[in-house]
């Protein structure tokens, strides 16, 4: 009897101990003891696993990963949506931070027959952000890392939000590829850097989360700044890469500035940093 009360109470333990989160694809993704080897299917993810408190624990990431700077030099295990599973395998994780948008659905599933938990995420809106950064510290057993970096992303954008309120509208294309040009749609987190910017996304009420966009259309839609994200860009070469649409008066006025992609674009938290240079280009046309 005392052996049966005995095994209840272990089991009661680590049952307690146990952390449960619901991902992105709902799905509920449950861990009996604190991962200890992490791979990130994403560079956002990487980004977000060390500011959460479980940057020693990642041992795979995906192609581009550059941030912070110790990832450059870890076996990379994604490149083009695709998992590499014999690299992850040969890793042996137990946990796989994965990208809903940008990860193969059968490349998840087949983690999961593996018996590597997949936790997948999309962050649409800047509260996704803040709210994975507690689901990954939850889950990595480091909360209070997590906290404190959702915490310092919230304050960090309602200071932005606040610095810009009030300020005369700016409507902005915001490219995302040249060739075919793309942009982003309301739904897009790009769209949620931008209104905390006090400008409008001309492609908001676009249907699809990247659309392609014809010559014709952007005419029509004539915005007053013109956003080009990219590597390596600056506004001269930005600018010159936009002359072919130089009856836009955006354009005739070299209203076309460069972005940091690494920093707009992805998911994680440095993506304050990005808007912060956004809200830097916008407030140029006000000027």
């Amino acid at each position: 009897m005392r052996a049966l009360l005995g095994a209840a109470a272990l089991a009661f333990a680590a049952s307690a101990l146990a952390e449960t989160v619901v991902d992105d694809r709902g799905r509920v993704v449950t861990l009996e003891h604190p991962p200890k080897r992490i791979v990130t299917l994403s560079p956002h993810l990487a980004e977000v696993a060390f500011a959460a408190g479980a940057g020693e624990r990642v041992v795979g990431v995906s192609v581009f990963s550059d941030y912070p700077p110790e990832v450059t030099r870890l076996p990379q295990i994604e490149a083009s949506g695709r998992v590499d599973l014999e690299r992850v395998v040969r890793l042996a994780p137990d946990l796989a931070l994965a990208w809903r948008g940008g990860n193969r659905v059968q490349d998840l599933e087949r983690l999961e027959r593996l018996g590597i938990p997949v936790y997948a995420t999309e962050a649409r809106r800047l509260a996704d952000v803040s709210r994975v950064l507690r689901a990954v510290g939850k889950l990595a057993g480091s909360p209070a890392e997590g906290e404190a970096a959702a915490t310092a992303f919230e304050q960090s954008m309602s200071a932005l939000r606040e610095r810009y309120k009030g300020r005369s509208p700016v409507r902005v294309f915001y490219e995302v590829w040249h060739e075919p040009l793309m942009t982003v749609s309301g739904a897009h987190l790009v769209s949620d850097l931008l209104d905390v910017c006090g400008a409008e996304n001309v492609f908001d009420d676009a249907q699809t989360l990247i659309p392609a966009v014809s010559a014709e259309q952007l005419y029509a839609r004539n915005p007053d700044v013109v956003v080009v994200s990219g590597v390596g860009l600056d506004d001269a070469a930005a600018l010159e890469r936009w002359k072919r649409f130089s009856a836009l008066p955006a354009v005739r006025a070299g209203r076309v500035y460069a972005i940091d992609a690494s920093l707009a674009n992805r998911m994680g938290p440095r993506v304050s940093e990005g808007a912060a240079a956004l809200c830097e280009l916008t407030d140029r046309a006000r000027r």
